[in-house]
């Protein structure tokens, strides 16, 4: 099995803070990998330092290494527009943008330079098609996106993130904000997409991780406690603190 991505021993601090120790944790392609802890155990810090979105907060500090195939992407030659594009990212809340919803998926692909009309439509109907949202909003592509429920919003952003092609898509807590019904309709999408993307999701949901993953890493206080395949690590975990947190002694 190849390796899409690895951290090795990654330390981040915020000014003093060490939010996350010696973390080590390698991503397996084309597969999903959840994370789950407790709120406040590095979860999100870890996924914001796989595509250097933390680079943006000035008081961001880290040592180690984060691998995307075999590079360092904090290595000072690499370009973290590059990065960022070659790893998308999916945010708990639905964020699109205040423009229609052709504009909305067209936006990554024209700021990457693509400008033939044609080619831009034959994107955005392929990336809203992929993101399972064509059908409900295909006779309306020109009406705001701020217009759509909030499960159609987080698929318009989903298609958002793969119209310009990423090979790891990152989610933190992507069904946080929304109802069952849409819960299982990004859950159903999950499960079309690690076919061709590599997927790291941060769930609170326990039931949400075994429905979607086929890695689990459980963190906690910025530490990872034990990682590896989900029904082993669900079932047969090896240490008392992942026993205690996945039925419900703490967290």
């Amino acid at each position: 099995m190849k390796y899409k991505m690895e951290s090795i021993d990654l330390n981040v601090y915020f000014d003093e803070a060490h939010i996350l120790k010696d973390v080590n944790l390698k991503i397996h392609e084309k597969t999903v990998t959840s994370l789950i802890g407790p709120s406040g155990c590095g979860k999100s810090t870890f996924i914001r330092t796989l595509n250097r979105m933390n680079d943006l907060i000035d008081t961001f500090k880290m040592s180690g290494t984060v691998k995307l195939d075999d590079e360092d992407i904090y290595d000072s030659k690499v370009d973290v527009v590059e990065v960022r594009k070659r790893i998308g990212m999916v945010f708990q809340k639905p964020n699109p943008f205040p423009k229609s919803i052709f504009e909305n998926v067209a936006y990554g692909l024209k700021t990457h330079g693509m400008s033939n009309k044609e080619l831009l439509k034959e994107r955005v109907e392929e990336s809203l098609k992929a993101a399972a949202l064509w059908d409900e909003v295909k006779d309306k592509l020109d009406m705001s996106a701020m217009g759509l429920s909030g499960g159609q919003q987080q698929r318009l952003c989903i298609a958002r993130t793969i119209a310009v092609n990423p090979e790891v898509i990152l989610m933190d807590e992507p069904c946080s904000a929304l109802d069952p019904i849409s819960t299982t309709k990004i859950e159903d999408l999950i499960h079309k997409l690690k076919n061709e993307f590599t997927i790291i999701i941060v769930t609170h949901n326990m039931q949400q991780a075994t429905r979607v993953s086929k890695h689990t890493a459980f963190f906690l206080h910025g530490e990872i406690v034990e990682s590896g395949l989900t029904d082993k690590l669900f079932l047969e975990p090896e240490d008392k603190r992942t026993e205690d947190y996945i039925t419900g002694r703490f967290g």
